[in-house]
Protein backbone atom coordinates (compact mmCIF):
# COMPACT_ATOMS: atom_id res chain seq x y z
CA UNK A 1 0.00 0.00 0.00
CA UNK A 2 1.32 3.65 -0.87
CA UNK A 3 2.03 6.21 1.72
CA UNK A 4 -0.97 8.67 2.24
CA UNK A 5 0.99 11.62 0.40
CA UNK A 6 1.07 9.11 -2.60
CA UNK A 7 -2.05 8.02 -2.24
CA UNK A 8 -3.47 11.95 -2.19
CA UNK A 9 -1.01 12.91 -5.16
CA UNK A 10 -2.42 9.77 -7.02
CA UNK A 11 -6.48 10.95 -6.05
CA UNK A 12 -5.34 14.53 -7.49
CA UNK A 13 -3.88 13.33 -10.27
CA UNK A 14 -7.30 11.01 -11.09
CA UNK A 15 -9.22 14.03 -10.61
CA UNK A 16 -7.89 15.50 -14.01
CA UNK A 17 -6.88 12.79 -16.04
CA UNK A 18 -8.37 13.19 -19.54
CA UNK A 19 -8.11 9.59 -20.33
CA UNK A 20 -11.14 7.52 -18.51
CA UNK A 21 -9.44 4.57 -18.64
CA UNK A 22 -6.31 5.89 -17.11
CA UNK A 23 -8.52 8.05 -14.47
CA UNK A 24 -10.28 4.86 -13.52
CA UNK A 25 -7.36 2.38 -13.14
CA UNK A 26 -5.72 5.22 -11.17
CA UNK A 27 -9.21 5.50 -8.71
CA UNK A 28 -8.50 1.88 -8.22
CA UNK A 29 -5.36 2.24 -7.01
CA UNK A 30 -6.12 4.49 -4.28
CA UNK A 31 -10.11 3.90 -3.04
CA UNK A 32 -11.86 1.44 -1.51
CA UNK A 33 -14.67 -0.20 -3.73
CA UNK A 34 -17.34 0.99 -1.45
CA UNK A 35 -15.62 4.53 -1.21
CA UNK A 36 -17.50 7.65 -0.40
CA UNK A 37 -16.37 10.93 -2.07
CA UNK A 38 -18.29 14.00 -0.84
CA UNK A 39 -16.86 17.18 -2.41
CA UNK A 40 -20.13 19.61 -2.52
CA UNK A 41 -21.71 20.03 -4.83
CA UNK A 42 -20.43 16.72 -5.99
CA UNK A 43 -20.60 13.00 -4.74
CA UNK A 44 -19.76 9.00 -6.01
CA UNK A 45 -19.93 6.25 -4.20
CA UNK A 46 -17.90 3.30 -5.96
CA UNK A 47 -15.05 3.63 -7.95
CA UNK A 48 -17.25 4.15 -11.39
CA UNK A 49 -19.16 6.79 -9.65
CA UNK A 50 -15.72 8.84 -8.13
CA UNK A 51 -13.83 8.09 -11.41
CA UNK A 52 -17.39 9.43 -13.35
CA UNK A 53 -16.81 12.51 -10.69
CA UNK A 54 -13.52 13.26 -11.92
CA UNK A 55 -14.95 12.97 -16.17
CA UNK A 56 -17.15 15.76 -14.86
CA UNK A 57 -14.41 17.90 -14.04
CA UNK A 58 -12.16 16.90 -17.03
CA UNK A 59 -15.22 17.88 -18.66
CA UNK A 60 -16.01 21.49 -16.98
CA UNK A 61 -11.97 22.22 -17.08
CA UNK A 62 -9.80 20.67 -19.91
CA UNK A 63 -6.35 20.84 -19.24
CA UNK A 64 -6.40 21.98 -15.60
CA UNK A 65 -4.75 20.35 -12.74
CA UNK A 66 -4.86 19.87 -9.11
CA UNK A 67 -1.76 20.75 -7.03
CA UNK A 68 -1.15 19.50 -3.87
CA UNK A 69 0.20 22.92 -2.11
CA UNK A 70 0.42 21.26 1.51
CA UNK A 71 1.93 18.44 3.60
CA UNK A 72 -0.86 16.03 4.41
CA UNK A 73 -1.48 16.04 7.66
CA UNK A 74 -3.69 12.92 9.40
CA UNK A 75 -5.60 12.89 12.36
CA UNK A 76 -8.65 10.32 13.33
CA UNK A 77 -8.75 8.48 9.88
CA UNK A 78 -8.99 12.01 8.14
CA UNK A 79 -6.27 13.51 6.09
CA UNK A 80 -5.83 17.29 5.27
CA UNK A 81 -4.17 19.05 2.92
CA UNK A 82 -3.91 22.17 0.65
CA UNK A 83 -4.96 22.04 -3.24
CA UNK A 84 -5.07 24.24 -5.64
CA UNK A 85 -6.38 23.87 -9.53
CA UNK A 86 -4.27 25.32 -12.05
CA UNK A 87 -5.31 26.64 -15.34
CA UNK A 88 -3.19 24.25 -18.79
CA UNK A 89 -1.35 26.95 -18.91
CA UNK A 90 -0.79 28.21 -15.74
CA UNK A 91 -2.06 31.80 -16.15
CA UNK A 92 -5.44 30.99 -13.42
CA UNK A 93 -5.58 29.59 -10.02
CA UNK A 94 -9.02 28.95 -8.77
CA UNK A 95 -9.63 28.43 -5.00
CA UNK A 96 -12.47 27.74 -2.76
CA UNK A 97 -13.96 29.96 -0.09
CA UNK A 98 -13.82 28.16 3.10
CA UNK A 99 -16.93 30.63 4.55
CA UNK A 100 -18.47 32.75 1.45
CA UNK A 101 -19.77 30.01 -0.62
CA UNK A 102 -17.76 30.53 -3.70
CA UNK A 103 -14.96 29.69 -5.56
CA UNK A 104 -12.18 32.65 -6.38
CA UNK A 105 -10.32 32.80 -9.93
CA UNK A 106 -6.78 34.94 -9.58
CA UNK A 107 -4.54 35.79 -12.62
CA UNK A 108 -1.29 34.23 -11.52
CA UNK A 109 0.68 36.99 -13.04
CA UNK A 110 -0.57 39.86 -11.32
CA UNK A 111 -2.39 38.40 -8.43
CA UNK A 112 -5.89 39.98 -9.53
CA UNK A 113 -9.15 38.22 -8.33
CA UNK A 114 -10.24 37.79 -12.11
CA UNK A 115 -13.56 35.99 -11.05
CA UNK A 116 -16.39 34.48 -8.19
CA UNK A 117 -18.27 31.23 -8.61
CA UNK A 118 -20.91 30.96 -6.24
CA UNK A 119 -21.07 27.22 -4.91
CA UNK A 120 -23.00 25.03 -2.35
CA UNK A 121 -22.42 26.42 1.34
CA UNK A 122 -20.87 23.38 2.63
CA UNK A 123 -16.98 23.96 4.44
CA UNK A 124 -14.33 24.52 2.05
CA UNK A 125 -11.31 26.05 2.82
CA UNK A 126 -9.20 28.79 1.08
CA UNK A 127 -5.80 29.08 3.29
CA UNK A 128 -2.24 30.73 2.80
CA UNK A 129 0.62 28.88 3.66
CA UNK A 130 3.49 31.00 3.45
CA UNK A 131 6.80 29.35 2.24
CA UNK A 132 10.10 30.91 2.65
CA UNK A 133 10.77 33.41 -0.63
CA UNK A 134 6.75 32.74 -1.64
CA UNK A 135 3.11 31.89 -0.71
CA UNK A 136 1.19 28.68 -1.44
CA UNK A 137 -2.31 28.98 -1.77
CA UNK A 138 -4.69 25.97 -1.88
CA UNK A 139 -7.86 24.23 -0.21
CA UNK A 140 -8.09 22.61 2.82
CA UNK A 141 -8.98 19.20 1.86
CA UNK A 142 -10.33 16.88 4.17
CA UNK A 143 -10.42 12.87 2.50
CA UNK A 144 -11.46 10.30 4.47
Amino acid sequence: MADLTTTIDTHLAAYCEPDAERRATLVAEVWNPEGELIDPPMEGQGLDAIAGLGGAVVTHYPGHTFRRTTTVDEHHGYARYGWAMVAPDGTRLWLSGRYDSEVYVFDTATGALVGRIATDPSPHGLAVWPQPGRYSLGHTGNTR
